[in-house]
């Protein structure tokens, strides 16, 4: 459905409405592709797995300690 517009004022600001929607889309684009940076770097995947590997074995010490055979 095209907009039926009354004269060049009401096309300027529509152009002027849809360029800032194309800047906040691009701004966000921008964003998106800094955090899939920060999600995919090396450091974030080997912190959890050191955290992980350190609460097993706090566990196998505890067991350790607590259950020996």
């Amino acid at each position: 459905m095209k907009p039926s517009y009354k004269n060049f004022e009401q096309i300027e600001t529509e152009l002027q409405l849809l360029d800032l929607e194309r800047q906040v889309a691009w701004e966000e684009l921008k964003l998106l592709k800094t955090e899939f940076k920060e999600d995919f770097r090396p450091l974030n995947w080997v912190e959890p797995i050191i955290k992980g590997a350190s609460k097993y074995g706090l566990i196998m010490l505890i067991k350790k300690i607590f259950f020996k055979r």
